[in-house]
């Protein structure tokens, strides 16, 4: 029949056939956009042209059917008409398998029925199922089943037509349709893998497997006014008593009358000083979503207050501010007795020169330390420790090689340290391997004053206190990862593990704050892993764990089992128990669900962040290295500790009148509280800093004695000069005077 006639009266759209595969079927996911052309009485699928064996794009764009010439498509349509399809048995099949000596020809429909591949790239090649490529699965491979981190829904570990992994995370896998219907929405500029979010390497592997990728922007991007609603926020006070004589709409921000939002559905509000609140960082829930959450028997049960306040919860809140502190802070004004007696010590606020107690992030790390030990086994651990810290320094050094002299600025407001540093993170012309300056944006004198290296190390410092405190992780001491769906929507699981392997070789700190089972799942992976009690922060699971662990006769058990139903199931943990033994398998179940399984795409999203200038491979070759420095607090600063630090440069003139005495004298002095300094203010008045890099310094600290009146602290080198002074007490007044003045001034 001739494609190109008049122009029927009674032209109906929706009855058109294909001229190709002969199908009504208007279906884009599957066969592409399906066109008609009335002037030429065509109609066709765009995906049965693109695939045809017989034809080629011999015009320009805007000629025919996307470059397909009307009389090309009239030559292709005769050609299959004398082609049977395989399949359906049935005349018109255009398109042939590629495979060597095969003969094999069908319908696109029929190809997709059949699970044919089409790679639509290059030059749109065809293959039967008999000669279809297939992803490769070694004996390795983890079975069972996982969640589509598309549509989140299960997808069972197996080599079908139907099931996709990815080529660059181990534990990705896809359902082939939500890959497709990504593909489509994403566009050639977006489409990339949801975990790592690398982008050649995966639509390499999709293009190869049959997944067609437009090349147009994302359909999100080509919507207009498209993220309109999302600038609308909502401001408007719901208790039940509102406060504010301005009314229910007023907001004034920085103040008492600021509008929080529930921390949950965001649809409700109240003003701080309408519910209690002290701080804006607080958490506050609306008694729609508390309601949810008591009769789900997930919301903790708290202390009665005269207002709805709340504390932090699991981790929905925003990571773009600071929340609340999790852990005891210093006050600029407490005695050094509570440092030596506080299990526990954090920076002040603003980070200034501040000191650990040597502790594991969980008692459960290797060579974790218990609570009552003797002199010989403390000091035997802080020996190992130390050794362990000397070979992750040697370490990374090694993979400092990598970095150039190529220089990355970094604009950065201290007050909102996680944004500014996500931002300077994912501009496109950030490398980890180029050489980090970092200007503070609201900080006038510390530019002034502080080296590009100090800056560099306070941002560090900053930025790993933030993620340490931030809803990406949970626990108290030592931390796992947290499931924030908006976080792994936002891929911010990868930036953090991106941030703390660039920290680690740029010369920021040791983390300290990791669980032994978050380390274990990072270097072993989760499989390998048996998380314990300790690592379940939310106190309604521990609660209900333990209980079941605990119960001492079958029918407390079956009673237990009966209240937490509902959650069993949500976790996938229902099984028979017929004796009281049987608890410990189901209590075994809990934790690996809700420890790990739970947070199994965070979990993944971060390993990948990790990869950044090859830390994560480091980290398995050298276990016990890495946990000394990510699950344990740095050493506190003492007086040998500083001493080892710094080498000292003296003639024997100096030796002769006592310098290198004087210098030891001093430290201990300051260590013993008898100075109105600490050790943390000498390293910071010597190298701007006052941590030791976990990498260590670059030059390394040295000590001069010169003939000088006063001591002066040269932060590009290093290096510390001190004045040769006729006694001890004469040193230790020029110290004392110059470092706390050369601080305040810098602090000022």
């Amino acid at each position: 029949e001739e494609l190109r006639m008049s122009k029927p009266n009674n032209f109906d759209v929706q009855s058109t056939c294909c001229v190709l595969c002969g199908r009504t079927d208007d279906c884009p996911e599957k066969y592409g956009e399906k066109r008609t052309y009335v002037e030429y009485n065509l109609t066709v699928h765009y995906y049965c042209l693109l695939m045809s064996s017989g034809i080629w794009q011999r015009g320009e764009e805007d000629e025919g059917v996307d470059g397909f010439l009307i009389t090309d498509i009239r030559k292709e349509v005769n050609r299959a008409a004398r082609l049977k399809c395989n399949i359906c048995k049935k005349k018109g099949a255009s398109i042939g398998c590629v495979a060597p000596k095969c003969k094999r020809s069908y319908h696109f429909p029929c190809g997709i029925q059949r699970e044919c591949i089409f790679q639509f790239m290059e030059d749109f090649r065809s293959y039967c199922w008999e000669h279809k490529p297939v992803q490769q699965f070694t004996d390795k491979e983890p079975r069972g089943a996982s969640q589509c981190t598309i549509c989140l829904d299960l997808v069972e570990h197996l080599p079908v037509y139907t099931v996709l992994k990815s080529p660059c995370c181990k534990n990705a896998w896809f359902h082939r349709e939500c890959l497709q219907y990504q593909a489509l929405s994403a566009g050639i500029f977006f489409f990339r893998c949801t975990v790592c979010n690398n982008k050649d390497k995966f639509q390499k592997e999709m293009l190869r497997m049959g997944i067609h990728i437009p090349e147009r922007d994302a359909s999100w991007e080509l919507e207009e006014n498209a993220y309109q609603d999302l600038l609308h926020c909502y401001q408007h006070c719901d208790v039940k008593r509102c406060l504010c004589k301005k009314g229910r709409d007023y907001n004034e921000p920085d103040s008492k009358w600021e509008i929080k939002r529930c921390q949950y559905c965001g649809s409700r509000g109240t003003h701080l000083a309408c519910s209690s609140m002290k701080s804006w960082e607080q958490n506050w829930e609306c008694m729609e979503c508390r309601s949810i959450f008591a009769k789900s028997g997930k919301y903790r049960k708290r202390k009665k207050r005269s207002f709805a306040a709340s504390e932090n919860t699991n981790g929905t809140n925003c990571l773009l501010e600071e929340p609340s502190p999790k852990s005891p802070r210093q006050s600029s004004g407490s005695p050094r007795s509570f440092l030596l007696q506080s299990p526990k010590i954090t920076c002040q606020n603003n980070l200034s020169p501040c000191s650990h107690l040597e502790l594991p992030a969980s008692n459960r790390v290797t060579r974790s330390l218990s609570p009552v030990m003797s002199n010989r086994n403390w000091s035997l651990t802080q020996n190992c420790l130390r050794e362990q810290r000397r070979e992750v320094c040697n370490i990374l050094k090694e993979l400092k090689v990598q970095l150039k002299t190529k220089t990355t600025r970094l604009n950065i407001n201290a007050e909102n340290i996680w944004s500014s540093a996500l931002k300077g993170f994912r501009q496109r012309n950030f490398s980890p391997t180029n050489t980090i300056e970092v200007s503070f944006s609201n900080c006038k004198s510390r530019s002034k004053t502080n080296t590009s290296a100090a800056s560099k190390h306070h941002f560090f410092q900053l930025l790993i206190h933030h993620l340490q405190n931030s809803s990406l992780f949970e626990g108290s001491s030592g931390k796992n990862l947290s499931l924030d769906f908006q976080a792994v929507k936002e891929n911010l699981y990868f930036e953090a593990g991106k941030m703390i392997a660039v920290s680690l070789v740029h010369g920021g700190p040791s983390p300290g704050f990791f669980s032994k089972t978050l380390f274990d799942c990072l270097v072993y992976g989760p499989e390998n892993v048996e998380p314990a009690l300790e690592d379940v922060a939310d106190v309604d699971v521990a609660q209900t764990i333990k209980t079941i662990k605990y119960a001492n006769s079958m029918s407390s058990l079956q009673s237990t089992l009966q209240d937490c139903c509902e959650f069993l199931a949500a976790a996938g943990c229902l099984r028979p128990v017929t004796a009281l033994c049987d608890k410990n398998m189901l209590v075994n179940d809990i934790l690996i669900y809700h420890v790990i399984k739970r947070t199994i795409l965070p979990l993944e999203s971060f390993r990948q962040g990790l990869k950044t200038l090859g830390v994560l491979e480091k980290m398995q070759m050298h276990p016990d290295a890495f946990s000394s420095i990510l699950c344990h607090k740095p050493e506190r600063l003492s007086a040998e500790v500083i001493c080892d630090l710094f080498t000292i440069h003296s003639s024997s003139n100096v030796n002769k009148v006592g310098g290198a005495d004087f210098w030891m004298g001093y430290l201990q002095d300051v260590e013993s509280g008898e100075s109105v300094v600490t050790l943390e203010d000498i390293l910071l008045f010597v190298t701007g800093t006052c941590y030791i890099p976990s990498i260590g310094f670059d030059p390394e600290p040295t000590i001069k004695f010169l003939r000088i009146r006063y001591p002066i602290g040269n932060k590009l080198l290093n290096c510390l000069e001190l004045p040769i002074t006729k006694t001890y007490q004469q040193f230790k007044n020029k110290m004392e005077l110059t470092i706390r003045n050369a601080l305040r001034v810098e602090r000022e």
